[in-house]
């Protein structure tokens, strides 16, 4: 999605914010409760993840908007639309968490929209926040927030899953018109729906939430496996985070060797599947100024909030000078990958 038209300039991003909660699991007591094997371990490469007990996945999103909104200095009843996403389960079966989150950040009247487009759903989010403005002038400002849990018994963050480690977190970003540190000059989304059944494997459909004891992703990608699927996604892989990069620098009048584009962030999931799968593809850009970077290391994969995250470790590393651009590369099962590119302004 361009982002000038109908917009004289692009729309701005005023904040960005990751709450993260003070506790955390490091990777060497995983190893020594056998939560994780060593040979595991070194392909994730993780040196801790991200743990709240004290905070649901909505409250965490709210801490992290509430911060957003204190460095932007704006009030809650400033901003016109709220979207929220997430992954996993947000405290309740039957209820709306975007509009508790609306509510707790004082914009109850602002219209909230809830995205459960799995881990690409914090991309997913901004991209309706951002259409959102562009089609009504009256939403001056917005509100995109992720939060997201991942909690024993139901979800072993370790084990649960291939090629990553759940951290808990929410994240937020706010939007303006006219001001802020970022331009935002494009959102690109590709999809390949067919691999939905990457989650779904040979299970029939429940009649009711949580009728399995745990999540087991480990078990319907076990099927998907078994399906013959895996090669066609490993290439569609590849393809698509090059479909969707060069869509997000073509939308935003760039060229991949421009040295403006300094800073590609990858989703945070574990080293071995980014060096596999990401690092070929990214090389084959042709980026020859910009720095890819995994910075998942301390925290896990967040869920829907991986964008997020990196765009704020990049403004709290004070990583981009006026004038340079970063994109935020995520992707979620379903499947679809997304690109966000940014640039630097003075605010």
């Amino acid at each position: 999605m361009r982002l000038s038209p109908p917009l004289t300039t692009p729309l701005r991003i005023a904040a960005a914010t990751l709450w993260l909660p003070d506790r955390r699991e490091t990777t060497e007591a995983a190893l020594a409760a056998g939560r994780v094997d060593e040979e595991t371990a070194t392909r994730l490469g993780y040196r801790e993840v991200s743990v709240s007990h004290d905070h649901a996945a909505p409250e965490m999103a709210v801490l992290a908007a509430t911060d957003a909104l204190a460095r932007a200095g704006w009030d809650g009843a400033d901003l016109g639309f709220v979207a929220h996403a997430w992954t996993y389960h947000q405290g309740h079966d039957f209820w709306a968490p975007a509009n508790y989150v609306a509510h707790h950040i004082g914009a109850s009247t602002a219209p909230a929209v809830g995205i459960q487009q799995m881990c690409n759903g914090g991309a997913a989010a901004l991209e309706a926040a951002a259409a959102r403005m562009i089609a009504d002038p009256s939403v001056a400002r917005a509100a995109v927030t992720t939060g997201d849990r991942f909690l024993p018994p139901a979800f072993d963050r370790w084990l649960g899953d291939y090629e990553l480690v759940y951290g808990d977190a929410g994240t937020a970003l706010l939007l303006d018109r006219a001001q802020g540190p970022y331009e935002l000059l494009s959102v690109a989304t590709v999809a390949r729906s067919e691999y939905e059944t990457m989650h779904r494997g040979d299970d029939e459909f429940s009649t009711m939430p949580r009728t399995l004891p745990r999540v087991d992703v480990r078990r319907t990608k076990r099927a998907f496996v078994a399906s013959g699927a895996e090669p066609a996604f490993a290439a569609a892989l590849v393809e698509a985070v090059l479909d969707v990069v060069g869509t997000a620098l073509t939308e935003a009048g760039l060229a991949p060797d421009d040295p403006r584009v300094r800073v590609l962030t990858l989703p945070r999931l574990g080293s071995g599947p980014l060096e596999e799968f990401f690092h070929p593809a990214v090389e084959r850009l042709g980026l020859r100024h910009a720095q890819i970077l995994n910075l998942g290391g301390g925290t896990g994969h967040l869920g829907a909030g991986d964008s997020a995250a990196n765009l704020a470790a990049l403004h709290t590393d004070k990583r981009l000078a006026e004038g340079e651009v970063a994109l935020l590369l995520s992707l979620g099962g379903g499947f679809s990958w997304s690109c966000v590119a940014v640039r630097a302004v003075a605010p």
